[in-house]
């Protein structure tokens, strides 16, 4: 008996260590795994070029032991979404007011932490060669959103066809539009359809992107005009969020996203449609 009851004590003491070194194996790997899956930062963006950055930033910041991840979207809102659920880390494909505006009307908690580059952006006219000809009466297509509703705003002033109400700068709508000589009538239209509005047969003036109007074939060069004094708070940034924007993760990806081999992209392959701002 007494040698039965040792033989079941050994028996179970080598089941508990085989069960112990299992279980230890067990959160080996796990503790592994979260370090692995801690080195991969979700990046959500749209389109070409913000895309191509955050690829070259890839490829710079594997170098630092990171794997980025991009995630591509089809439209202006899912990349606030995704960020603000924290299904990513980051994204890059709006400028500080746009994101400023989501935060408003969404309670959101994001934060522009890195601004990358500012884009050409003016009025394209497909039937008209300058501003003289441009017939009283015409119909302009404006941005949707308050930001770049205020920005393109901005831009007409410059150029003097329209003047605003004192102070309000870029913040402007069309409601602060204290002269109009031209009298110009206003289409508000969502910025991924503005390029669409180029073409429509009675429309004059369109505000875009180099980004959208690429669609078409054309480039900033092609503008009837420009934005003369670049607005910094317009550039595109890398966003974040409140609660991460210090973390490990976005220190490296600034780094990635603000390195050399992004600065050289930008000026050898986008001189003609941007300007780094970082």
């Amino acid at each position: 008996m007494k040698k039965g009851f040792r033989v079941f004590v050994l028996v179970s003491s080598m089941v508990w260590l085989l069960g112990a070194c299992s279980t230890g194996n067990d959160a080996a790997k796990k503790s592994d795994s979260s370090v692995k899956e801690d080195k991969v930062i979700k990046v959500a963006s749209q389109i070409t070029p913000m895309t191509d950055v955050v690829e070259v930033a890839a490829k710079v910041i594997k170098k630092q032991g990171y794997t980025i991840e991009l995630v591509q979207v089809n439209d202006n809102i899912q990349y606030n979404e995704l960020l603000n659920n924290k299904e990513v880390d980051a994204n890059f494909a709006q400028h500080k007011p746009y994101m400023e505006k989501y935060n408003s009307e969404k309670n959101g908690n994001l934060v522009a932490i890195q601004k990358i580059y500012n884009a050409k952006v003016g009025f394209y006219s497909k039937k008209y060669k300058s501003i003289a000809e441009i017939p009283d009466g015409s119909k302009v297509a404006l941005p949707n959103d308050a930001s770049n509703e205020g920005r393109a705003l901005a831009i007409l002033q410059e150029e003097g066809l329209i003047k605003l109400k004192n102070g309000v700068g870029v913040d402007g709508t069309i409601k602060d539009i204290t002269q109009n000589p031209k009298k110009f009538q206003w289409l508000s239209v969502d910025l991924l359809n503005l390029s669409s509005a180029y073409d429509e047969e009675d429309v004059s003036l369109v505000y875009n992107y180099p980004t959208y109007i690429a669609k078409l074939g054309l480039a900033p060069k092609d503008a009837l005009f420009l934005e003369k004094n670049v607005d910094d708070r317009f550039a595109i940034s890398l966003v974040a969020r409140k609660d991460n924007q210090n973390s490990a993760k976005m220190k490296a990806l600034k780094k990635a996203m603000t390195s050399d081999e992004v600065r050289k992209f930008l000026t050898e392959k986008h001189s003609d449609t941007l300007l780094p701002a970082f």
